[in-house]
């Protein structure tokens, strides 16, 4: 801990850190607060108040009345808030950095190289884009003077989880405060140190009280509100399959749209004529990407039988060469999972596929002994039948299959109700295509895994969510409305 910045040291210090409600720092009325744990080492890193029905009543209602200023910002005035807002992000940059790494038990130079810059460039590219799009469009239609207007929706609720709190919060409220939106934020109940620091740059920066709120506390309590809410007027959701079905359950009773950028089973197809070293290399750091803790990740390896053997060999070459360290570490380069739940639930999904008939051919289907959570880089062989290729496991965990035939291979990424992220390896362009054509996805990556960039639509289908995408121009149009104004020409 002596590592940390003297800002990182005082936010910690707080007992416990307080919600950020219209503008200001408010303790809940609930008399409890919740712990939040180091990963690496499962010491108590400081205490997080959690916040009641009518801590979020209060949000929101501060986020409605808020609205009716923010709304009347032009693009110009809300770009050069939030542009302020982002460089002080990037001022305070190694905070966030180490709050993200500690909290989340990922590597300090993943929260530096990735998460921290990436998030701070999202709130620049919608600050730009706003000033560029026009949120107007005349009608050309006989005897109608007619257009359409887009326009903010008011109050958007957003839940985000644990993995990347960082960024994940920042490609929601960019899009959505840039476009004249209020928000009022969740943070996942285990992950909220750096969205909470947010709310110190976002005082500092100026943007008007109310506009930007954040809520700690449980999904069953905080959660449950957001999403039921009348005065919340969309509902932005990342996060498992599960949840996201009961929250676009309750936004479907009330009539409002969901967001949902859900799980994840991403498959990826390695043909004989790929690439094999390239291949190896980039799914190896597909799985140790902040610990396998990645919803759009490769967690299905198909590959070809002739180059199965060569594969097999060269990614366990790659995994085993990984640093595994605490993530404040500089050396590391995966860090502990993120929970004590979260290891068991991966131990118990790896002792269930080998028991299924799976087998072990890198890692441990047990807990060893250590100060945190950590599990080994694992990878499993068997066929399409086994718990661990179908369902989502979320760590340093991959399943391991074989194909004949190119329709053999999409069979097996398109037997499963996911559909975020798929990869095809390959050397030919033309099989690249159709294959990427092929694996029902939101998103079809040729020769990498994980690949993001502003501009670049991402979002999934299926069971992996709808509406839910982010980084492009579809998205601040995702956080408006539409409305038509018509009269008649005499």
């Amino acid at each position: 801990m002596n590592r940390l910045t003297d800002k990182v040291k005082a936010f910690l210090a707080q007992d416990p850190i307080p919600a950020f409600i219209n503008g200001n720092w408010k303790e809940s009325e609930f008399d409890y607060a919740s712990e939040i744990e180091n990963p690496a080492n499962k010491d108590v890193l400081t205490k997080v108040c959690q916040c009641s029905a009518n801590d979020v009543e209060d949000a929101i209602n501060a986020a409605d009345k808020a609205f009716l200023q923010w709304k009347l910002y032009t693009p110009m005035q809300r770009a050069e808030v939030l542009k302020k807002f982002a460089d002080l992000c990037e001022r305070d940059s190694e905070e966030l950095a180490q709050l993200e790494a500690l909290d989340v038990g990922k590597a300090i130079n993943n929260a530096r190289g990735f998460d921290v810059p990436f998030g701070i460039e999202c709130i620049r590219y919608f600050s730009d884009l706003i000033l560029k799009k026009d949120f107007e469009q005349q009608l050309e239609i006989e005897g109608i003077n007619g257009k359409q207007v887009r326009i903010p929706y008011g109050v958007v609720g957003f839940i985000f989880p644990w993995n990347f709190p960082l960024t994940l919060c920042m490609w929601g409220i960019g899009p959505a405060l840039a476009a004249g939106n209020t928000v009022v934020i969740k943070p996942a109940e285990i992950t909220p140190l750096s969205t909470l620091y947010l709310g110190k740059l976002a005082q500092e920066a100026g943007i008007p009280e109310g506009v930007f709120n954040i809520v700690p506390g449980k999904g069953s309590v905080a959660g449950e509100v957001i999403t039921t809410h009348p005065k919340i007027k969309c509902v932005s959701f990342t996060g498992s399959s599960a949840v996201g079905k009961h929250i676009g359950q309750n936004c479907g009773m009330h009539l409002k749209p969901a967001k949902l950028e859900l799980g994840g089973k991403g498959g990826a197809v390695v043909f004989e004529d790929a690439d094999i070293d390239h291949a190896a290399e980039g799914l190896a750091g597909a799985i140790t990407l902040n610990t396998g803790q990645v919803c759009c990740t490769a967690t299905r390896w198909i590959i070809q039988e002739n180059v199965l053997e060569e594969f097999v060999e060269k990614v366990k070459e790659n995994l085993q060469k990984t640093v595994i360290k605490p993530g404040m570490m500089e050396e590391c380069e995966m860090g502990p999972v993120v929970c004590k739940k979260q290891q068991d639930s991966i131990i118990d999904y790896i002792q269930k596929g080998i028991k299924e008939g799976a087998e072990l051919i890198l890692g441990s289907d047990k807990v060893t002994e250590n100060e945190g959570y950590y599990i080994p880089p694992t990878l499993l062989m068997g066929d399409q039948n086994n718990i661990c290729f179908k369902e989502e496991i979320f760590g340093p965990v991959a399943y391991i299959t074989s194909f004949k035939t190119e329709e053999d291979a999409i069979q097996q990424v398109n037997s499963l109700d996911y559909g975020l992220a798929n990869s095809v390896w390959t050397q030919s362009a033309e099989k690249a295509q159709r294959v990427a054509m092929e694996m029902v996805s939101g998103n079809s990556w040729v020769n990498a895994h994980n690949v993001f960039a502003y501009g670049l639509p991402y979002g999934g289908v299926n069971g992996s969510g709808n509406g839910g995408g982010v980084n492009s121009i579809e998205t601040l149009f995702d956080y408006t409305r539409g409305l038509t104004i018509a009269e008649p020409i005499a």
